[in-house]
């Protein structure tokens, strides 16, 4: 959304006094004071703003609201849930929701991922992978297997250990980390490969730059390799056809733990429950997941486990190591009585309609590419990311004006769409209930947006078309 001009505090009023909602990623300039635009009601598809605008939820707010707004079953889930049994401990009790998801997202998972670990969301879940892995290596007598291999481009969340792993531009500028556990990869993305390099050869140099990162800091020392799918946040980034199958095979040659990080797509965004084997054809040996498992109706997330990791925790020699971890909301029999019912929407017809409608709305994204402004249209099924660009043939990305996502947000806004403005690029992923009529309609009012962003660049002397 656009951020407007923050208001002036009145005369003998504190900044506190009139702000009292910190926002997620502030600026220092103005943290502690910053309006944001109010949304105040939603259904299916789309958000009403505070002046009344229909608005078509462009990122299903924030990669989640699956189902749609206002979906009647999943609230009536809720309610039902909560007049039953609101809350129960998960440290030494458990409930009979999240007994039963466990098994239903056992039955869906790819290979031997046969147990999860409940958490509260995407950076928990990832943070819950990345304990066990160091807590798996302990117990096998491999204490200096610690090292954790990400990529550029990448987002695994916001807590300190799973921050380090984020390769997002402008992530780490003033924020500390955990670099000294961390190793980060080239970005996978053809759009920004080297010059000179077809997409096959540039696949082959992501791959031998893993093989030299393992040769330079030993195997003995890696203890897992975390990728997205689809690298969603930092801009919905498509890694080369084999690249994902190939560097799982190099983390299985060299005992490194495989971490999918699904929470943006599990659940249906890509037309599956979990993605890495029905469309990647992967069996890693954890998976994260969140925001879509509820469609964003009760924060819930978790990671399967592979029961070969399992398996080996049992036989070591220390019975008795202690993976202390967990959370006072793991387990939450509301969310997951909300992920139960949110699943049985899903394979009730959803997934099929994701499947048939996803080519027809990378198609007429796709048509976008025509203006001069619009570098790339990626993604697949419904997530697609549109990347603008200073000189499309050059593939430069747009340097001049960094906020030109937020201008062209701004304008869609104003033709009946919210988009989520990434730097220089809109990324869409829509509910999933979405139809033919409103794919044209979003098409559209991107269109516009772009075009209406075009000329204010051009009358502001930040840019020409090439």
């Amino acid at each position: 959304m656009v951020e407007p001009a923050l208001s002036q505090p009145e005369t003998g009023t504190a900044l506190n006094e009139r702000f009292h909602l910190i926002q997620p990623a502030p600026l220092a300039g103005s943290i502690g004071a910053e309006a944001r635009e109010l949304i105040t009601s939603s259904d299916g598809v789309f958000v009403f703003d505070q002046n009344g605008r229909k608005l078509i939820d462009g990122p299903a707010g924030m990669w989640c609201v699956n189902v749609g707004h206002r979906n009647r079953a999943l609230a009536d889930a809720m309610h039902e849930q909560t007049m039953s049994l609101t809350y129960s401990t998960p440290w030494y009790t458990s409930n009979a929701p999240a007994e039963k998801l466990a098994e239903m997202l056992a039955e869906r998972a790819p290979g031997d991922l046969n147990h999860v670990f409940l958490t509260t969301g995407g950076s928990s879940a990832v943070e819950t992978a990345i304990r066990l892995a160091q807590f798996y290596n302990n117990v096998r007598g491999l204490p200096q297997k610690k090292l954790l291999v990400s990529r550029q481009g990448s987002y695994h969340g916001s807590t300190y250990l799973t921050a380090s792993l984020n390769g997002r531009p402008r992530d780490h500028d003033w924020m500390d980390g955990a670099s000294d556990l961390v190793r980060k990869l080239s970005c996978p993305n053809p759009f920004h490969r080297p010059a000179g390099l077809s997409i096959e050869a540039f696949e082959d140099f992501l791959i031998d730059e893993f093989r030299a990162l393992i040769e330079r800091e030993g195997a003995d020392r890696i203890a897992a390799f975390i990728a997205e799918p689809i690298q969603a946040s930092g801009g919905v980034l498509m890694s080369p056809p084999n690249y994902l199958k190939r560097m799982h095979a190099i983390c299985v040659e060299h005992d490194i733990l495989y971490i999918a990080d699904e929470v943006v797509t599990a659940f249906g965004r890509l037309g599956h429950i979990f993605a890495s084997e029905d469309v990647f054809g992967i069996q890693p040996d954890m998976i994260t997941f969140a925001k879509g498992v509820t469609s964003g109706y009760f924060p819930l997330g978790g990671v399967m486990v592979s029961e070969r990791l399992f398996a080996e925790l049992r036989r070591s020699n220390h019975p008795n190591a202690n993976f202390v971890h967990g959370l006072t909301y793991s387990s939450h029999p509301i969310g997951c009585t909300v992920a139960i019912r949110n699943i049985e929407l899903m394979e009730d017809g959803l997934l099929e309609h994701v499947r048939d409608i996803g080519p027809y709305f990378q198609e007429q994204l796709r048509t976008l590419e025509e203006l001069p402004l619009v570098g790339e249209v990626r993604g697949a099924a419904l997530m697609a990311g549109i990347e603008c660009v200073a000189d499309a043939k050059a593939e430069n990305p747009l340097d001049l004006d960094l906020t030109v996502g937020k201008r062209i947000d701004f304008h869609c806004q104003e033709n009946g769409l919210l988009v989520r403005p990434l730097i220089n690029m809109c990324v869409m992923s829509p509910p999933l209930t979405i139809s033919r009529s409103q794919v044209d309609m979003m098409t559209d009012a991107l269109r516009k947006g772009i075009e209406a962003t075009a000329r204010d660049l051009i009358r502001e002397g930040l840019w020409r078309p090439a």
